[in-house]
């Protein structure tokens, strides 16, 4: 049995392919789903550079959006245990799942298939697109609602810019929403760095939000047992799951921390985010943390819908990829905070919305820095998925 990861590790083997390799045999590809057989496709190229033949793969599920005809066009057969319309067809003969829902899935299937490339030679992997527009990931049958709701209007605005609002007046804070509303799609707030905080303040913040339509994101990194933040995130003077739509959390205390946050977010539709990867120097976060990361967001992935990460850690289309510390000019700071350019984050690392604070707040004109970031980070989006069009 061979295992291919996503990456070569910095120890060990170093080996993208591990296991005994006997170059000239014959490997048998096994997958959980398949969308477009992109991942199937490069799995398939690293090994061929190993010697091996690739002529089958199996696949649990088949989503019947493409990945089968473009493996054929490859030479590479598929076997599916089951395919998406089947299980449809099986859950809606027993009930579990409406007429209408089954609809709006096929419909969604339809119109988001990745149709196969007519060449010579085997297709090269890197130029598949994989990509979905927000609009279509809104679309999404298990998308999260408030993930749904934000690529929506990420859409609509054009924008997938995050402000974050690192002020400790309400009068600025307010101000800044006012006026950099219509060019963000969130809002990242530290309300407990605010010197003047009242509940006014949440309440003309929430006014804000919905005119201008950005959701609010309190940065509140919770990082303690279940119950303790099952009541920060509730009660005490901030009483912060009735006004913001999102909040994030470490993962280090372990599934507790997210239970605790989702008895209270969960009833009232709100969305957490989990802090996958930080951009600091020296983060003592490793790769096996961020797998595990990624697991509890599988886990809990109707309260869970994204990551704080500084790339693309998860390739489920349902989750959201959020990074920080991103300015025009790429370099740090001396306190150890490493900024990269937009372009960079959202079209070379895979993520979905960039995280600007001081690169706005230093400006002379906020408004029209905050332009300049929005422009730069939607056309690094429109780039990514014009490139697959394209290709």
């Amino acid at each position: 049995m061979l295992i291919r990861r996503k990456e070569a590790k910095d120890y060990g083997t170093k080996q993208l392919v591990e296991g005994t390799i006997n170059p000239g045999e014959t490997c048998l590809i096994i997958e959980d789903v398949v969308t477009s057989g992109s991942s199937v496709l490069e799995t398939a190229e690293v090994l061929q550079k190993e010697g091996l033949k690739v002529t089958d793969a199996v696949v649990l599920l088949d989503r019947e959006q493409g990945g089968k005809d473009r493996l054929e066009e490859c030479g590479i057969h598929l076997h599916s245990v089951c395919t998406l319309s089947g299980v449809l067809e099986i859950l809606q003969q027993q009930g579990e799942v409406s007429v209408e829902i089954v609809e709006k899935v096929k419909k969604f299937i339809q119109g988001n298939v990745f149709e196969p490339v007519t060449q010579n030679g085997p297709a090269p992997v890197k130029r598949l697109c994989t990509e979905l527009s927000f609009s279509a990931r809104a679309d999404l049958p298990g998308v999260h609602p408030i993930a749904a709701r934000l690529l929506t209007l990420m859409e609509k605005k054009q924008t997938n810019l995050c402000f974050s609002a690192g002020v400790t007046s309400s009068k600025e804070l307010l101000q800044l929403a006012a006026t950099l509303g219509p060019s963000i799609c969130i809002l990242k707030t530290h309300i407990d760095i605010l010197n003047d905080y009242t509940q006014e303040v949440v309440k003309e913040l929430r006014t804000l939000a919905d005119r201008h339509e950005f959701l609010i994101f309190e940065d509140r990194k919770f990082a303690d047992i279940g119950n303790t933040v099952k009541h920060q995130y509730e009660g005490g003077v901030f009483r912060i799951a009735s006004w913001s739509d999102i909040i994030n959390a470490h993962v280090v205390p372990g599934s507790g921390v997210v239970k605790g946050l989702k008895e209270v977010g969960l009833p009232l539709q709100r969305g957490c985010l989990l802090i996958a990867e930080m951009s600091s120097q020296g983060s003592l976060i490793t790769a096996e943390y961020t797998k595990a990361a990624v697991q509890m967001a599988e886990d809990n992935s109707d309260f869970v819908f994204g990551f704080i990460s500084a790339s693309r850690v998860s390739n489920k289309p349902e989750f959201l990829h959020l990074t920080p510390g991103v300015q025009l000019q790429t370099g740090g700071d001396n306190l150890g905070q490493k900024y990269l350019s937009p372009k960079e984050v959202i079209g070379e690392k895979g993520s979905d919305i960039i995280i600007v604070g001081r690169g706005i707040l230093s400006a002379s004109d906020r408004l029209q820095e905050a332009e300049t970031y929005r422009k730069a980070a939607w056309e690094s989006y429109l780039s990514r998925l014009g490139i697959c069009a394209e290709d």
